[in-house]
């Protein structure tokens, strides 16, 4: 009997249908080599969900599940996919049945997928499409990686000032060739040229006769080709965006970035950080190969073991006074950890800051100020905390002092570290997110175990 997919009346409609029920389900008909039952499990669901399937199967079936699929594999799933595994799948196709969904994509989504190919891979198959929409890929290719050119959508709706509303609703009914959806009408001068926009809205509340120029909005947000799509994902957050129209260097109208593709850009540059500040490379995925992951990890990892030995050579420097007094060595871990762990509480607000453009030269010595105000507050009040408990603990009230002194210390130079590392970085062209956390726990590990020991010698020998 054909299984089928779980209806949404079965489940809360925020839930993703790839529930681990329906997941086994799956496999056993893979295991069965039950096409219909494949077919008729993946049908139903969304390329977004088809894709999430695809890569929570094993690679040997990956084949079979997309062969399977065969027509019915949603042509945006393609773009939906990490990209280790689209790869995968994209070897399973043939050449014509890329260009075919690539084709059916809208043009922003149909770059995403083609910039990773290499250019053989690129030509096979853009020799197999139309001439039109070949065009409009191989112009958005030209544009840097990560360009408001790569992003952008060519499809969008561009009418003259001079048109009426009846003219424009007219035109919305009968063009053949308009994106599937939109949210506003751009206005061009002759020269395509931005003028102005129209809410989908007010076309549809105003009437025919009314020209778009007595509707149109004059202020508007244009983006370059050439703008950064973390800038433009900025301009967006910053001025509410819906769609932003993207010029040329002539200045003329050549697509529209509309707020889903900002969506993706926020999450994935959040995402990008995120695995820089663990000493991880931005591209690295829960797909790859172990060895892949491997190697992407080892270089931070060696850049983590000599900092290590630079903080083990200041403790051999006391390996007398640590000998003369185990408590000393019970009790440095405490500093180390203290610092650390206020260092990277501070670099992470500083990188995120950074990321944001929140933080800046016109700001950077306030926030300097602030990040000693609260490393000073801090480091008095667990000082007193862990002087107290060490005196009590080791019945040694000298010991106790070396402590808080050497942890007070040691939160001032955490917060210092943790905003001047990355501002550091950030004013010598280097990225703060990859390097931050190695430097700050060196920073934080040097000082910690160099104040502690440095003090009792001082006061306790």
């Amino acid at each position: 009997m054909t299984e089928i997919a779980p209806s949404s009346g079965q489940r809360d409609e925020w839930d993703s249908p790839l529930t681990p029920d329906f997941v086994r389900r799956v496999m056993r008909a893979l295991d069965r080599e039950d096409v219909p039952t494949l077919r008729a499990l993946m049908t139903p669901l969304k390329a977004a969900d088809q894709a999430e399937l695809l890569e929570l199967v094993r690679s040997d079936d990956l084949r079979a599940l997309v062969q399977a699929l065969g027509p019915d594999l949603e042509p945006d799933v393609l773009s939906e996919l990490d990209e280790a595994i689209r790869d995968d799948v994209i070897d399973l196709m043939a050449p014509k049945d890329i260009a075919a969904a690539v084709q059916a994509m809208d043009s922003d989504d149909a770059v995403y997928v083609l910039e990773d190919m290499d250019e053989d891979e690129q030509r096979e198959i853009l020799e197999q499409m139309p001439a039109e929409d070949r065009a409009v890929i191989e112009r958005s290719l030209e544009y840097p990686e990560d360009s408001a050119g790569r992003m952008m959508q060519r499809d969008l709706v561009a009418v003259p000032p001079f048109w009426d509303v009846g003219q424009t609703i007219d035109y919305l009914r009968d063009a053949k060739d308009l994106p599937d959806e939109f949210y506003e009408i751009f206005v061009t001068d002759p020269s395509y040229r931005p003028v102005g926009t129209v809410p989908l809205s007010r076309v549809m509340r105003s009437r025919r006769p009314v020209l778009i120029h007595d509707v149109m909005e004059n202020d508007q947000t244009l983006i370059s080709v050439q703008m950064d799509q973390e800038d433009v994902a900025r301009l967006f957050e910053k001025y509410d965006l819906i769609s932003a129209a993207v010029i040329d260097e002539n200045e003329r109208l050549v697509g529209v970035v509309t707020v889903d593709d900002i969506v993706e850009v926020i999450a994935d540059e959040a995402s990008e950080d995120i695995r820089r500040l663990g000493g991880v490379v931005a591209e690295e995925s829960v797909s790859d190969t172990v060895i892949e992951t491997t190697r992407n990890r080892f270089s931070w990892l060696f850049v983590n073991l000599l900092t290590a030995i630079l903080a083990s050579a200041v403790i051999a420097m006391f390996d007398g006074t640590i000998e003369s007094m185990v408590a000393l060595a019970i009790l440095m871990p405490i500093v180390a950890s203290m610092g650390g762990n206020a260092g990277t509480q501070t670099m992470t607000i500083a990188v995120r800051a950074l990321a944001t453009r929140d933080l800046g030269p016109l700001n950077a010595s306030r926030i300097v100020t602030r990040e000693v105000l609260v490393g000073l507050l801090n480091g008095i009040v667990f000082a007193v905390l862990m002087g107290a408990v060490a005196a009590l603990w080791f019945q040694n009230v000298p010991l106790g002092l070396v402590l808080a002194a050497a942890m007070m210390i040691n939160m001032i130079f955490a917060g210092l570290a943790g905003i001047l590392v990355p501002l550091g970085l950030d004013r010598y062209g280097y990225d703060p997110a990859v390097a931050s956390s190695v430097f700050v726990t060196t920073v934080t590990d040097v000082i910690g175990f160099f104040a502690f020991l440095g003090l009792a010698v001082l006061i306790l020998f």
